[in-house]
Parts: C-alpha cells; sequence; structure tokens
C-alpha cells in the first residue's frame, strides 16, 4: 500500500472556485481524481452545486501539486450524471497522472479497500490523506423511511425510481472527503467514488463524533457516464 499511494497521490486534485476579489481567493469545495488523458477529472455533483448559482461568478479550478503552494488550473463541467452524483471535469494546462478505473461489479462485501483525498480541505496545506475502509455492505442508496410522516416529495419522487446500490463503508470520511476515489490499496485501480457521510447527531458533530460510516458510488456508473460524454462529443 506505501507503494500504492505514492503512486496515487499525484492523480488525486482539489476542486474548488477562484474569485480575485475574495480573500481568500480560493474556496475548497471538494477532492477529484484525475482520468482517461490525464485533463478529465471524476468529482461529486454536490461539491460543485453551489457554483449554478453562484451570483459572484466565482471560476471552477481544480487544485494540483502539493504543500503550501498548489497550483491552480481553471477547469469547466463536461458532463453530468445527478442521479448517481457524479461530474466530469477538464481542465487546462498540462496532463497529470491518472487513475484506472476498475471492475465495480466484482468488489464484494468484506473487501479491503482505501481512499485518498482531503477531509478536513486545505486547513493544515494541500496534503492528501488516505484512509483504509471495508466494504461493510453492498446496499440501496434509498434510506427507508420509518413511518409515513417522513416520506416527503423527494423521498416519494426517489422510491418511484430503480433504487440503485451503493458501497457502505467501514471507514471514516468527512466532508472534504467527497470526490475522493475508493480504490484497491494492492493495484491502485479505483472501484468507487466517495460521496457521503451518514450523521449521528447534527451536522456540526461530523468532525467531533463522525459515525465512522461512510458510502460510495459504486465505479461502473462513472464508466456510464464517461461513454455518454462520448457520445455527445461524436454527435
Amino acid at each position: 500500500m506505501v507503494e500504492t499511494i505514492e503512486r496515487v497521490k499525484p492523480a488525486i486534485v482539489g476542486v474548488g472556485s477562484f474569485h480575485k476579489l475574495r480573500s481568500p481567493p480560493v474556496n475548497f469545495l471538494g477532492t477529484g481524481f484525475v482520468i482517461e488523458d490525464g485533463l478529465h477529472v471524476i468529482t461529486n455533483v454536490h461539491v460543485i452545486s453551489d457554483l449554478s448559482t453562484d451570483k459572484n461568478k466565482d471560476s471552477l479550478i481544480i487544485i494540483t501539486g502539493k504543500g503550501d503552494k498548489p497550483e491552480l488550473r481553471n477547469a469547466t463541467i463536461v458532463a453530468l450524471d445527478k442521479e448517481h452524483d457524479l461530474a466530469l471535469l477538464r481542465f487546462e494546462g498540462a496532463a497529470l497522472p491518472v487513475m484506472k478505473l476498475g471492475n465495480a461489479s466484482e468488489i464484494r462485501e468484506g473487501k479491503l479497500l482505501a481512499f485518498t483525498g482531503f477531509p478536513i480541505g486545505m486547513v493544515l496545506g494541500f496534503y492528501p490523506v488516505t484512509h483504509r475502509a471495508t466494504i461493510s455492505s453492498i446496499t440501496p442508496v434509498i434510506l427507508p423511511a420509518q413511518n409515513a410522516r417522513q416520506l416527503d416529495a423527494a423521498k416519494i419522487r426517489q422510491l418511484q425510481r430503480s433504487a440503485y446500490k451503493v458501497f457502505q463503508l467501514d471507514g471514516t470520511a468527512y466532508p472534504g472527503n467527497s470526490g475522493s476515489p475508493l480504490y484497491d490499496p494492492d493495484t491502485g485501480e479505483v472501484y468507487g467514488v466517495v460521496n457521503m457521510v451518514f450523521v449521528k447527531g447534527k451536522k456540526e458533530s461530523i468532525l467531533s463524533d463522525p459515525s465512522g460510516i461512510s458510502y460510495a458510488i459504486p465505479g461502473n456508473y462513472i464508466i456510464d457516464l464517461l461513454k455518454q460524454s462520448s457520445q455527445v462529443t461524436s454527435n
């Protein structure tokens, strides 16, 4: 795993917004990882969702490099899969090292994986952090309501759609980990994208009292998004 982390870290990027008149000018939003030709990044839709309604016209950026002098690259949104919370971005400049996608359908409960990202953003500088995680369950994304009063319009619409399965992880992730790749510690192949943390109490307790339960979107939906994107481009 030591060699794998060393190989993976250059492909891990931050996702953020930039406005030169703001202090600080960079707003860290989440994690992403480089794939394909070294110029594309996968992250979560919810990581960049505020930019679509941003009245200040912040620029979308990816953050690379390490330490206290990260490099900022302008980025654009290529494709979105809102149902599975996946976003494909393209950034400017030279290509970066990439991560290879594995076959997520081969993953079974009990598999030990790892994820690398920025759990508390750039508070301590630009240093990716790696955590181990066990696939504790492969479960439908819909969390059942305990009674009818808990069913709101959004939950009903979700119930009407076919529920897809996600990886439930026995591993502690934090808000900044959204978009982190979930990968094999031996090969570095990506099998999912961390996108959600189970919160025991109020949101404020995420850092002080983490549940240790996190969720990841299976990587086969990344492959579907790439196929859809290539079809749109060719047309």
